[in-house]
């Protein structure tokens, strides 16, 4: 039913700092019907060096790792593998970002555009400060109130384009990466749910039944007719 469907994510490097990057991480789900229920989505993934999380705007971190090795100024997250969650609606206001704290909610394209999108500010350390030595997250995962997503690797791609105030000055990000995560049944069951047709009709022409109604997405050899 919607065979293009998928999730978004980019991030948007904004400044620079002494050890790292600011970014704004967006997530735009492009799903025509299927959307992410409570409690909420949560984005995953890997650093490739010894990056931190110094801190979130909008999301946090759901653990903080271990910071012992930091005498002062702990950082939000020092886990190699965070996992980022969306805040609650009630967040306090210094800690809210635009189109973030909606519980993790996120509507389907088709359904209500205006909440399909979700996003939040991170600040790295421990990172590359400039197109040349940073290096991109790796093995990106998403969970939508479980598993069924599978993201692919970021890329570097053209920097996002911004108009401020008026519209009439337009200002860029220093530099975007993207991905994309797709749904797919099998990942949520190796055996997904038989369809099941029942009529009260005996002619096949007039409620026909699927061919194939169990294992159709591992191929005709196991379907079970």
């Amino acid at each position: 039913m919607d065979p293009h469907g998928r999730i978004d994510v980019k991030w948007d490097v904004m400044s620079w700092t002494p050890d790292g990057y600011v970014a704004v991480v967006t997530m735009t789900n492009m799903q025509t019907y299927r959307h992410i229920e409570s409690p909420g989505w949560t984005l995953g993934w890997k650093w490739a060096k010894k990056e931190v999380i110094w801190s979130v705007l909008g999301a946090q971190a759901s653990d903080q790792g271990d910071c012992s090795s930091f005498k002062e100024n702990l950082p939000h997250s020092c886990k190699k593998n965070p996992s980022i969650i969306d805040l609650l609606p009630n967040a306090p206001f210094n800690q809210q970002f635009s189109q973030c704290c909606k519980g993790g909610v996120l509507a389907s394209q088709g359904q209500d555009p205006a909440a399909a999108v979700s996003s939040f500010q991170i600040s790295i350390g421990r990172s590359g400060t400039s197109k040349k030595t940073i290096s991109l997250p790796q093995d990106f995962y998403l969970l939508g109130s479980g598993p069924g997503y599978t993201c692919t690797a970021a890329a570097v791609v053209s920097p996002s384009a911004f108009y401020l105030g008026d519209g009439r000055r337009r200002s860029q990000a220093l530099m975007t990466w993207s991905l994309t995560c797709s749904y797919s049944q099998t990942i949520v069951s190796k055996n997904p749910s038989c369809c099941v047709s029942m009529s009260s009709f005996y002619s096949t022409q007039i409620t026909p039944c699927p061919s194939c109604s169990c294992g159709c997405q591992q191929g005709q050899a196991n379907c079970v007719k």
